[in-house]
């Protein structure tokens, strides 16, 4: 099965994505060095924590008449605004496509989303590889002609699969790594080595409902609503930066099969929206939290 590429070219653009102190002037200095150098902004936003005191910024701007190369972009900017400015920033370039690994277990429903996704030509990024614990998937990634990797994982071997599965991915250059329901729960040395580069999603009952089922213990107690949680990873369980979530009804009528089939349509599409957004270059992660631009 192969990929249909999107129809429209896409432009050559570079993004910036900027938090620092705020302080008065940031918006124009940036915009004023974009225009002085022909760049033609084609998103600008911006938002301010009054709270932490702490500027946010997006912009993107048309690289075609830039007079800055490329390649020394992020090297003026920093000398000229960035560091005088104390900035936390980083700089993307539309025309390098993301690399995307995808680690699942058991469970297809995100998989197949994702990969639905991928295949129309949605996303502009690339998936070099499926990695799994269990050999349940190997099919579906090879009817999607993706290479499969099978890592059993136990208790005693945990920290040698973990160290092959990290050395595959830097081998393949691998930007981030979603779990598309991975039932394993990452070391936190395996999270360390890519931090705010590990996405996950999660039933939005943890912890009222942590366990092996939670729709039953759900249903049991006869919630109104049920949710998902798509989040980056860090080393604390399902306690990383949000970056989408949403909710769906329910009522005395659901049987445990219809909250599960509810929860599972919502954890698909929370996690692709939030791989989308992370695509896009809109998310900003400040201690543990998140800025998400629209």
């Amino acid at each position: 099965m192969k990929t249909i590429k999107p129809l429209r070219e896409k432009k050559n653009t570079a993004i910036l994505l900027i938090h620092c102190p705020d302080r008065q002037g940031i918006l124009a200095t940036v915009t004023e060095f974009l225009n002085q150098n022909k760049g033609n902004i084609i998103y600008l936003d911006q938002h301010v924590d009054r709270q932490e005191k702490i500027f946010y910024m997006r912009v993107e701007w048309e690289l075609e008449n830039f007079a800055i190369p490329q390649d020394k972009i992020g090297e003026y900017f920093d000398t000229l605004i960035g560091a005088p400015l104390q900035m936390y920033w980083r700089i993307y370039f539309s025309k390098s496509v993301p690399r995307m690994a995808l680690f699942v277990s058991k469970m297809p429903h995100c998989l197949f989303d994702i990969l639905g996704r991928y295949t129309a030509g949605e996303w502009d990024v690339d998936i070099p590889m499926i990695i799994s614990n269990h050999e349940t998937l190997k099919p579906v990634a090879e009817r999607f002609g993706i290479p499969f990797y099978y890592f059993p994982i136990n208790k005693d071997n945990k920290a040698e699969q973990e160290a092959a599965e990290i050395e595959l991915l830097r081998k393949h250059k691998i930007d981030f790594v979603v779990l598309a329901r991975y039932m394993q729960v990452l070391s936190e040395d395996f999270v360390q080595k890519f931090p705010n580069k590990i996405i996950n999603i999660h039933h939005s009952f943890l912890p009222a409902f942590a366990g092996a089922k939670p729709y039953h213990a759900a249903h049991q107690r006869g919630v109104k609503i049920i949710g998902a949680t798509s989040h980056y990873v860090t080393s604390e369980l399902d306690a990383g930066p949000i970056i989408e979530q949403n909710v769906t009804r329910c009522s005395h009528v659901d049987t445990v099969e219809n909250l599960v089939r509810k929860g599972r349509d919502l954890e698909k599409i929370v996690l692709s929206q939030a791989v989308y957004k992370h695509l896009q270059r809109k998310i900003l992660v400040y201690k543990n939290r998140t800025v998400v631009f629209n």
